[in-house]
């Protein structure tokens, strides 16, 4: 599903890869582990092609990333993070203008559908009319992946989405994730409730290895 081949990459005179070898298999779950400044984050601006390697390629579905095939990508894999950033005005106005967009014309974006996804979230119905600017950081991160749940993205890049949840709520979202065999999943995340489960693969990003 998604494959870096000899990947080298560096910032401002800082190496960052160097011949990186990692391939995620479609339905994996995979929690890529390491420091700060390790180069997480870096693998999914590679797949979405918002960062370009120095050399090497990255494959998404066999197909290499590049400037041709990357929209295509975007349209398949969704990126959320712990800084999402949903625009300004009220939520089910949010909602709305994702729905309105031509490529999500057959996305189902009904009450039924978004209420359904609220409830699993422990998000209450009324924020909906709240202004975007005054959820929380956890509100924020729950309301895209409901929007990428809605989308059917298959890929899920997901970056410290679980970091303003609690305990339970970690959990909760974590299971979505990882218990759903179709789905495939890159997540970065030094919340445990993602490393223990049974379904995650490791992959240590400075020793460049699998851990299990």
């Amino acid at each position: 599903m998604i494959k870096f081949d000899k990947i080298c990459l560096s910032f401002d005179g800082k190496k960052i890869f160097s011949g990186l070898d990692l391939e995620i298999a479609s339905g994996e779950k995979v929690v890529l582990s390491g420091r700060s400044g390790i180069g997480k984050s870096s693998l999914f601006g590679l797949v979405l092609g918002f960062i370009v390697p120095d050399s090497g390629s990255v494959f998404f579905d066999g197909v290499r990333v590049d400037e041709k095939s990357v929209w295509d990508v975007r349209k398949k894999a969704a990126f959320v993070d712990q800084d999402v950033s949903a625009g300004y005005g009220r939520l089910g106005d949010w909602f709305s203008s994702v729905s309105g967009f031509k490529a999500n014309s057959d996305a189902d974006f009904s009450d039924d559908r978004i209420f359904e996804l609220m409830d699993r979230l422990d998000l209450k119905k009324d924020l909906l009319g709240k202004n975007v600017s005054e959820l929380s950081g956890g509100e924020r991160q729950r309301s895209a992946l409901i929007v990428s749940l809605i989308l059917k993205r298959k890929v899920f890049l997901l970056d410290e989405v679980t970091s303003a949840l609690d305990k339970e709520l970690k959990k909760k979202v974590a299971a979505m994730f990882f218990e759903d065999a179709d789905l495939t999943v890159a997540c970065v995340s030094h919340d445990p409730v993602w490393s223990e489960s049974p379904n995650a693969r490791m992959f240590d990003m400075e020793a460049l290895e699998w851990k299990r």
